[in-house]
């Protein structure tokens, strides 16, 4: 069954602990962090002391999606930190196996994420040694976008070079999904649906168990 990873960017931070909490006891599998430095997007967000806290409270697997320029200073930092997953933009890096060496040195799997804009065959001299691949369905730097539909395409065409390849790579999708359109994500080829303002707005208990019927219904 395709997982589901909230994103905190959507959270209340007053009550972050309070939230995380709910998400792991309605079932979301993974907890995604968003962290941006202002400059490869326009916003700022959180960094390595925010992941070291959240380690503490939760057992989810941590995936940490750095947008950022010069990954590679950080990569190490955010696993010791307690990221489980660790993923950094193909437009934001030059020597990207080095860094996917280094992330998976460090002991968590290493994910390589690109912007809407930015073809699936560039990906072609690199899939084979990422864990996983995150396709940004708007574009990077705020919560709460709307779904750009032509990602779906995308996501057909990497899931087609993955097979093709005998790849075990997952696919994880980012940005404007919702339950009235998980489903059309994952037919297209997606492992892991990252969710914000869909799961943190609302009643966080209810939208996490709606997503996990449809992810469920659709893995039946």
């Amino acid at each position: 069954m395709p997982l589901l990873a909230p994103s905190i960017l959507s959270a209340d931070f007053s009550r972050l602990g309070e939230q995380i909490s709910i998400v792991e006891s309605a079932g979301a599998d993974i907890l995604h962090v968003d962290v941006m430095d202002g400059r490869f997007v326009p916003n700022i967000t959180v960094g390595i002391p925010v992941v070291e806290s959240i380690r503490k409270i939760t057992e989810m697997p941590i995936d940490v999606h750095l947008m950022i320029v010069e990954p590679e200073k950080y990569v190490v930092d955010f696993v010791k930190a307690g990221a489980n997953l660790v993923s950094f933009h193909f437009e934001a890096a030059v020597h990207h196996h080095r860094i996917i060496e280094e992330i998976k040195k460090a002991g968590a799997k290493a994910g390589i994420v690109i912007n809407p804009s930015t073809p699936v065959f560039f990906l072609e001299n690199i899939l084979e040694y990422v864990d996983f691949v995150l396709v940004m369905s708007v574009n990077p730097g705020f919560g709460g976008q709307k779904f750009i539909n032509s990602s779906l395409k995308k996501i057909k065409k990497l899931k087609e070079l993955i097979e093709k390849e005998k790849l075990s790579t997952l696919i994880e999708v980012d940005g404007g999904v919702k339950a009235d359109n998980v489903n059309e994500v994952v037919q297209a080829g997606a492992d892991i649906i990252v969710a914000g303002s869909a799961i943190f707005k609302g009643n966080i208990k209810e939208n996490v168990l709606e997503f996990k019927r449809r992810l469920s219904y659709e893995a039946g």
